[in-house]
């Protein structure tokens, strides 16, 4: 199993376990985490999964595709140039078994 952290702007943690090869979009919405709409159903063309990774696993994230990079400047928090992903991008497993992940207060 691998593990999702959500920290809400309030304090509030969501962890949850979830089978490798799941995004973290789809861990979100499945599990009713607020914040995370997924609105697009993880096909990386509305941004309502936007989250900001925290820099301890930045280096163990796939890079970026010209798809995502252009999506993440339509997320309505601010866009952070180095820890804003679109969670329908971002999926556990090989290598990535833990991810923690802000939660922007906004996502429409």
């Amino acid at each position: 199993m691998s593990k999702i952290s959500f920290h809400h702007a309030g304090g509030a943690v969501d962890i949850l376990d979830v089978d490798p090869g799941t995004s973290v979009m789809r861990a979100a919405v499945t599990n009713g985490i607020a914040g995370i709409i997924g609105e697009c159903g993880g096909q990386a063309m509305c941004a309502t999964c936007h989250v900001y990774v925290r820099p301890e696993y930045l280096g163990g994230l796939p890079e970026i595709s010209d798809d995502e990079d252009e999506m993440l400047d339509c997320t309505i928090d601010p866009r952070d140039e180095s820890r804003s992903r679109l969670g329908c991008q971002v999926t556990l497993g090989n290598g990535l078994d833990e991810l923690e992940v802000d939660v922007p207060s906004s996502q429409v």
